[in-house]
């Protein structure tokens, strides 16, 4: 990781207390369940979004960005690198701060979009062990 990136990183953990997680899901074995009650349990404020779901760790969840209401920090995203792309597109519109695209999430063209934008861009990392290592360093 150059220092760059490791200055974003940093920036998007102190800075962005309201995440909406795409793609959260109900089931606690899926890697987006247990990111986001992490994300709960240490103070920050979590909005599901999945049209599939009700409500995902006690919170309610929304179809879409669009349908979130109040403002959004950072946009987490568990989905498939080619359905990135609309999402980052929300997200500008919605003003996030940030787009956070999980393990295995690569979509260049959607990184380049949202920098062009002015949004900070995490690509193919996890949240929840980039916040762990921050916190252990104190």
């Amino acid at each position: 990781m150059d220092q760059s990136e490791h200055d974003t990183i940093q920036q998007i953990l102190a800075d962005c207390r309201t995440i909406a997680v795409v793609g959260a899901s109900s089931n606690p074995a899926r890697a987006s369940n247990h990111v986001a009650a992490y994300m709960k349990t240490h103070g920050y404020r979590v909005i599901p979004v999945n049209p599939n779901e009700r409500t995902v760790i006690g919170e309610p969840a929304y179809p879409s960005l669009t349908a979130v209401p109040g403002p959004i920090d950072l946009v987490d995203i568990f989905r498939k690198s080619e359905d990135v792309l609309p999402i980052v597109e929300e997200a500008i519109v919605r003003g996030a701060k940030a787009i956070w695209m999980q393990e295995g999430v690569i979509n260049e063209a959607a990184a380049q979009l949202a920098r062009e934008a002015g949004l900070a861009v995490v690509m193919d990392r996890c949240w929840l062990k980039d916040h762990a290592v921050r916190q252990r360093r104190g």
